[in-house]
């Protein structure tokens, strides 16, 4: 996880780009990413991640576990999903496909 700071025409924002690691449980990473949300305290928030989870919310073909406690995480906090829906994949393997968003 790398977080970064910006003031913009005296508005802070925080930048954070995450990992979210498929073998560490992902209330560990919903627990940083609650600390990044507590760093900002009214400051406008942007989280880039590879959450390595499945969710139709960000237009995978289905949604797993991961993707399921992520999607309410996400809403619990009131964060928005800005992925866009694109036919061009990052990542391929036997486990499935990653689009570029």
């Amino acid at each position: 996880m790398v977080v970064s700071e910006a003031m913009i025409d005296n508005t802070r924002i925080i930048i954070a780009s995450m990992y979210l690691d498929v073998n560490r449980l992902l209330d560990i990473d919903i627990l940083k990413i609650e600390a990044t949300i507590a760093h900002a305290k009214g400051a406008g928030i942007i989280i880039v991640m590879d959450s390595n989870s499945r969710s139709t919310s960000w237009h995978n073909i289905l949604t797993n576990r991961r993707g399921k406690m992520l999607e309410e995480f996400l809403m619990s906090k009131q964060l928005h999903i800005l992925n866009e829906e694109s036919c061009l994949t990052t990542f391929w393997s036997s486990g499935g496909t990653t689009t570029l968003t």
